[in-house]
């Protein structure tokens, strides 16, 4: 069953190849598809294309489809080519002649570019949101932790002193970044392509302002070869703040790896919260993270893939466009999943407070010792070399003691100003 059916059917192997899993995925749409047809039609009505009794029954029996879909009760029936079909098909089954008429002044490319508009501008809100409660309890970490040090490194080796209240706070802040990257994608989803039809328009007089003004979208894309267009581009910007998201939870997963790790044994956590081994009895794994950091790197390929799937079609839609669901609607749920698996174990987490005492980091304190004399007087240069030389003949004893003030230093982590930034950018997607 295809709404452009002219009387002969296509070859069921053709079918097959060319409709893939697309059914599945539109699960995903249904919503949003009778979300956009009540918007349609209420529009239609505006215009005189269809009649106050049509419009009531119309709207009466979407509503009824809505509630279908939120019970989990609405199903794409197999021969039916895509969840806009089987609306369209219910609606005609039900009511009879006036479910042909909810598809005049649009095409199908504008119909699913409307659908994918709202679920992704709710996916990019619900992603924010994740986001934001783990940057809360990163954020409540780091004024715990605040006056617990730990050691900082570069190329891997001992370098300077840190803090886990530095270190809690520098994946808040990123996270507050990568959040103004989704919401530029927020905004890009959030324009309305309802009315552009099969990317050409519509000799219709449409009201293409009630229908985004009823959809709350912001804008609209007004120039319709624009909003077919759009169609790619705004899956790469989702992918692209999707990918931001994950390069720093991917990162902040690798840390605790490698600061479970018995050589480092800063953090850990209870053992409810490890994995083993089938013949080592003593080993307590950071599966969990090392699944997240995993799943993080696999993220952040996906505007590559949207690139390449994209990169060469021409003017107009193209049937490649479909593939794009497949790439882009698991990774909003695995996104989210790691953000909030992320959440879940840092509320767990046990932290060494007691990691600078050993003499193997006494190294740590070489920078503040030179700054130290450097304070007292001496040339900077000559404090480096008098220490320097300490640590070349095995002289060197540190004295331990940390005096950083600066804004966003140990003493001065400006969590209050790192909070303000996040809620401005949250303010994006509020309703």
């Amino acid at each position: 069953m295809q709404l452009w059916n002219k009387g002969y059917e296509p070859d069921k192997m053709i079918e097959e190849f060319t409709v893939g899993n697309d059914r599945e995925l539109d699960m995903r749409l249904a919503r949003y598809d009778v979300q956009g047809s009540m918007a349609h039609i209420r529009m239609l009505h505006k215009i005189g294309l269809l009649e106050e009794e049509e419009l009531t029954k119309l709207l009466a029996e979407l509503q009824n489809i809505l509630g279908e879909i939120e019970r989990e009760e609405f199903t794409i029936r197999p021969g039916v080519e895509d969840v806009h079909s089987q609306v369209e098909f219910l609606l005609t089954e039900r009511l009879g002649e006036i479910g042909k008429k909810i598809h005049s002044g649009r095409s199908r490319n504008d119909q699913v570019l409307v659908d994918l508009k709202l679920m992704l501008r709710d996916e990019l809100r619900e992603i924010a949101y994740s986001a934001n409660t783990l940057f809360t309890r990163l954020q409540q970490l780091s004024e715990e932790y605040k006056d617990v040090l730990m050691p900082g490194y570069t190329h891997l080796q001992v370098a300077m002193p840190s803090s886990f209240g530095l270190w809690f706070g520098a994946y808040a802040e990123a996270l507050v970044d990568d959040l103004q990257i989704v919401a530029a994608a927020y905004r890009i989803a959030n324009q309305n392509p309802l009315g552009s039809a099969a990317g050409y328009g519509s000799s219709f007089p449409l009201d293409r302002q009630m229908t985004t003004d009823l959809l709350g979208f912001d804008t609209m894309h007004y120039n319709v070869v624009a909003a077919q267009m759009s169609r790619g581009k705004t899956e790469r910007a989702v992918a692209m703040a999707i990918e931001a998201i994950a390069s720093t939870v991917g990162h902040f997963a690798m840390d605790v790896c490698l600061w479970m790790c018995s050589n480092f044994g800063f953090v850990r956590f209870p053992d409810e919260f490890t994995t083993g081994s089938s013949i080592m009895p003593h080993k307590k794994n950071p599966d969990v993270f090392e699944i997240m950091r995993g799943k993080c790197n696999r993220l952040q390929s996906i505007p590559n893939e949207i690139a390449l799937l994209t990169a060469n079609l021409p003017l107009g839609y193209n049937r490649d466009l479909q593939l794009l669901k497949d790439i882009i609607f698991p990774a909003t749920l695995e996104i989210r999943q790691c953000l909030e698996m992320c959440h879940f174990m840092l509320g767990h987490i046990i932290i060494n407070t007691d990691i600078i005492s050993d003499s193997k980091y006494d190294y740590l304190f070489t920078v503040e010792d030179v700054n130290r004399l450097a304070l007292s007087g001496t040339p900077f240069r000559e404090a480096y070399r008098q220490i320097g030389m300490q640590v070349q003949h095995g002289e060197y004893t540190p004295h331990r003691e940390v005096n950083h003030t600066h804004q966003g230093s140990i003493g001065n982590l400006c969590n209050d100003k790192i909070a303000e930034k996040m809620r401005k950018v949250m303010q994006t997607f509020a309703c």
